[in-house]
């Protein structure tokens, strides 16, 4: 069995979750807090970051959410989600990486650092000019998204693909912290509303942190 070496609230912990689950790879949690990470942690990966996947009867130790993500898309046939033509692979690692990279930097990180980290961590309040940064370019990334869906079935082509995997995952955590604003991307929304009514998604939706609440729509799968 995996173990799963994650935080809640870290959207590359969630994207593996999400694969993991859609290709029925079993796993078990083991929460590492980023600010706190135990020195065991640190010794599976050095970067002291989150996820870190480990299976100690095959003596595998994976770290980084693009390469264990390319080692299950290598090892496990079902559910395929970088596939079709060399084409449509080299548009699913695009957008995957325009989601891992900018939107985290853009929105996801901005979000975690005032709604979390200086909360959790800091005793500090949140810059509310940097709140308003970060939902400013939600939109941005948004309008892009509803683009592509207007032009696409999904995100990067005719089926699922880890890139809805991460652009949902990336938006989950944003929208936990309350990031997002719907209004005028119901392309977008009617696309996510899909993923939180999956089974792989069901679970993500259910966990809570300890002081830092959801808005009332965070788990509705039509909010």
């Amino acid at each position: 069995m995996w173990q799963l070496y994650q935080f809640p609230l870290c959207p590359f912990s969630r994207k593996i979750r999400l694969l993991m689950a859609e290709k029925g790879v079993g796993y078990d949690l083991v929460r590492e807090d980023p600010w706190a990470p135990s020195d065991m942690f640190h010794n599976l990966n050095a970067a002291g970051a989150t996820p870190v996947v480990v299976d100690e009867e095959k003596g595998i130790t994976l770290a980084d959410s693009r390469a264990i993500a390319e080692y299950f898309e290598e090892t496990v046939d079902a559910s395929p989600m970088i596939n079709g033509t060399a084409a449509n692979r080299a548009e699913i690692r695009r957008l995957v990486a325009l989601f891992d990279e900018n939107f985290y930097n853009d929105v996801t990180a901005p979000l975690l650092l005032e709604r979390m980290k200086k909360r959790l961590i800091y005793k500090q309040p949140p810059d509310s000019r940097a709140l308003r940064e970060a939902m400013k370019n939600a939109h941005g990334h948004l309008d892009y998204m509803d683009w592509l869906i207007d032009n696409r079935p999904w995100l990067a082509g005719s089926t699922m693909s880890l890139a809805d995997l991460a652009a949902a995952a990336q938006i989950s955590v944003a929208d936990y912290l309350g990031g997002i604003d719907w209004k005028g991307h119901e392309q977008t929304r009617g696309w996510y509303s899909v993923f939180k009514s999956r089974p792989s998604f069901r679970p993500l939706l259910s966990e809570r942190m300890d002081v830092i609440k959801p808005p009332a729509h965070y788990a509705l799968v039509d909010g």
